[in-house]
């Protein structure tokens, strides 16, 4: 079976990622199946076990929050809106620095799935 394999300056969170969709997609017959999943489904989905529970995924935003934080600020820019604006009503206006459990949580899996999808991408695994 295919696997991500490291690549050159690889950040904390695209190591922490590959690590993470390796592992998960042992399970799998063929990676981009696992990818096919991701993607439908996302980590709301519960594909991810690590990243169910608030308290694991207010732990990974912390530990990848610069990377994470680049990632959305290049998403904004790449479509031109705000974290409102391009996450809707799933975006907690109130809180518009990231500091409470819902935004946390909602850019903890915004940060794996378009990482676990930009990885796929960069080994040539169609989406």
């Amino acid at each position: 079976m295919k696997r991500l394999r490291k690549t050159d300056n690889e950040t904390t969170l695209q190591k922490h990622v590959r690590c993470m969709v390796n592992r998960k997609a042992k399970g799998y017959d063929d990676i981009s199946f696992f990818f096919e999943d991701l993607m439908e489904g996302g980590c709301q989905s519960g594909i991810i076990g690590e990243l169910i529970y608030y308290t694991d995924t207010i732990k990974f935003y912390n530990k990848h929050q610069a990377d994470i934080d680049a990632l959305l600020q290049g998403m904004c820019e790449d479509c031109g809106c705000r974290p409102d604006e391009l996450f809707g009503d799933k975006w907690e206006k109130e809180d518009p620095l990231a500091r409470d459990t819902l935004n946390m949580n909602l850019l903890a899996w915004f940060g794996f799935e378009e990482t676990a999808r930009n990885l796929a991408l960069d080994a040539g695994i169609e989406l």
